[in-house]
């Protein structure tokens, strides 16, 4: 059951961390967080979406702070760097927030940006990270099949682990992943398992070698866990650009996962100038451990009047949604 909204309301926090670097279209990102029986949690999508999707964000959060979380078999998570769409005179700045991480996630596809951009940044990536590093490149959907091959055929030569997202749509997938099966480099689907109506719907066409996870806009860690069991193919779990909070019910759902393969997209802490505690990762991982937020913090940190009743309206138009649904 869906808790009562005074009780989300009697904790809610609302705060706005500050980016190194401009990100997914902002210099700086926004979260709820409230507390509940289990601890704190996090409502935080992204702004553009509607609440008829927010609501399965908040049905995470809650899940989050109200139940207990299926059994831990790990108490760290290693972590990748995550790689911004900057120009390669910038990527050893940005690599080196990163302690230890042996792999990078690398931005391409950027909108105003072109093919030799994502050349030179990923080349940027293999001088700093050398011969061992690994990198894999996440295009968010950005390219067209054709678009797709040719850019996989240009960034070969620096050895890619995968390619994330690289079309939008699972059919596009799944035609780039015949042209480039050859190669080697596996396709990985993050936004087709995310936002789609039925997130199995990429395994069950042989769209994708493996999913790219997130706990919030799954639904919370169960039904993530669920998902990739149904599929059948290994998983990665990644962040949705969260909070220290909502880092740490991303690295809960990697903590739980039977197999663990791939690094996982939980070390964006360290795209932050400053957030509610301290998840940056260390040698590499970051703790499986639950956070709490720092209230000198949560203070600092704290989003204008004009944000704070933004989120607090949207809180209630989607947990309606959810009280609706019980």
């Amino acid at each position: 059951m869906t808790p009562p909204l005074a009780d989300l309301l009697a904790t809610a926090r609302v705060v706005a961390l500050p980016l190194h670097t401009r990100f997914r279209g902002v210099n700086v990102r926004e979260a709820l967080l409230f507390e509940g029986p289990q601890g704190w949690a996090e409502f935080s999508p992204f702004t553009e979406y509607e609440d008829a999707e927010a609501q399965t964000w908040l049905a995470a959060a809650i899940d989050f702070a109200w139940n207990p979380q299926p059994a831990p078999l790990r108490d760290r998570i290693p972590v990748n760097a995550t790689v911004p769409a900057v120009e390669a005179a910038r990527v050893a700045g940005v690599l080196a927030h990163y302690d230890g991480c042996r792999t990078a996630k690398v931005k391409v596809a950027e909108r105003g940006q072109s093919l030799a951009d994502d050349i030179a940044r990923v080349r940027a990536v293999r001088e700093v990270m050398g011969p061992d590093g690994r990198i894999r490149i996440d295009a968010n959907g950005g390219w067209n099949v054709d678009e797709a091959e040719r850019a996989v055929h240009a960034l070969a030569e620096y050895d890619l682990e995968y390619v994330e997202q690289p079309c939008e749509s699972v059919d596009e997938l799944g035609d780039l992943r015949k042209r480039v099966k050859y190669m080697g480099i596996p396709v990985a689907a993050d936004e087709s398992v995310r936002k789609a109506a039925d997130p199995l719907a990429v395994a069950e066409a042989r769209a994708a070698d493996l999913l790219v996870i997130k706990a919030q806009p799954l639904g919370g860690i169960r039904r993530a866990l669920d998902i990739v069991a149904q599929a059948g193919l290994p998983a990665v779990v990644s962040s949705a650009l969260d909070t220290a909070v909502g880092l740490s019910q991303g690295a809960a759902l990697a903590a739980s996962l039977p197999e663990l393969e791939f690094d996982c997209g939980l070390g964006t802490a360290s795209l932050f100038a400053d957030d509610v505690a301290d998840a940056r990762p260390v040698g590499g991982s970051i703790s499986a451990a639950r956070v709490t937020p720092d209230a000198a913090a949560l203070d600092r940190l704290a989003a204008p009047g004009d944000r704070r009743d933004w989120w607090l309206a949207r809180l209630e138009r989607c947990h309606a949604l959810l009280d609706a649904q019980d």
